[in-house]
């Protein structure tokens, strides 16, 4: 399962998912559903607008653990 961290990240750079959103040109409520894990996918052209802006690696936001 791929967990994802980007609530971890924006909280490390102090930001909110609005900011972010207006900043890399995604909607709020697109943003939401990846940040809880509920995206079926993403564009790698998102993922490296959202690295590039919280000057990060898709690694600091995407995470892998093996179902149980």
């Amino acid at each position: 399962m791929i967990i994802v961290n980007l609530d971890v990240m924006l909280a490390k750079r102090k930001m909110r998912l609005n900011d972010l959103a207006d900043k890399i040109g995604i909607t709020n409520t697109n943003l939401s559903i990846l940040k809880t894990g509920k995206a079926k996918a993403i564009r790698l052209s998102t993922l490296d607008a959202i690295c590039k802006y919280l000057d990060c690696s898709p690694g600091d936001i995407l995470e892998y653990q093996e179902n149980e």
